[in-house]
């Protein structure tokens, strides 16, 4: 059988894109269409809870951390107080974190939330899953740590301790710190 006919039948097998074990130098998008890392980030431009707008592309020149979560989701709500601790640590410094809320009446249930759960860093709406969609999320917490040059360094998913010792580490030298 030829090389391209096994390829094809490993890919659809294994649910990978067309052309990830052919050789294809072309990005290619992870099985959900998820962003892979290397990859431009996509435009993230949502309201944020409280009032104003943030854009991604403002953020350029900084490291960015964007977390997609849901307030019934208890891995993202036991990560946020470790994302603040990191946000605390190393905002200042060059570090911002965007947490986009998928849940379609975020509008509503967000103030009463964050009330309860104070956070510095940004909280974003994304009640019509377009910026979601975007980044082909479907697991939650999914994150994706952003260059300063845009591109995707590293797609995590799940929770974290975004405030350990190795993440600081990590992070500092990101930023150049």
């Amino acid at each position: 059988m030829p090389r391209v006919l096994i390829s094809f039948f490993l890919c659809m097998v294994l649910g990978l894109p067309a052309g990830a074990l052919a050789g294809s130098s072309r990005p290619q998008s992870a099985p959900g269409g998820a962003v892979l890392v290397g990859q431009q980030a996509p435009a993230v431009d949502l309201e944020r809870v409280g009032g104003g707008r943030v854009r991604l592309a403002d953020l350029r020149g900084k490291i960015v951390l964007v977390n997609f979560w849901a307030t019934w989701c208890p891995p993202c709500k036991a990560e946020m107080p470790s994302m603040e601790r990191l946000y605390a640590r190393l905002h200042k410094k060059g570090l911002e974190i965007l947490a986009i809320n998928v849940e379609a009446d975020g509008k509503d249930i967000l103030p009463k939330f964050l009330k309860k759960h104070p956070h510095t860093f940004p909280v974003l709406m994304d009640p019509e899953g377009d910026v979601q969609s975007s980044y082909g999320v479907f697991r939650f917490p999914e994150t994706f740590v952003v260059g300063k040059d845009g591109k995707v360094l590293e797609h995590i998913i799940g929770g974290r301790d975004w405030s350990d010792k190795q993440t600081l580490e990590k992070f500092s030298k990101l930023i150049g710190n």
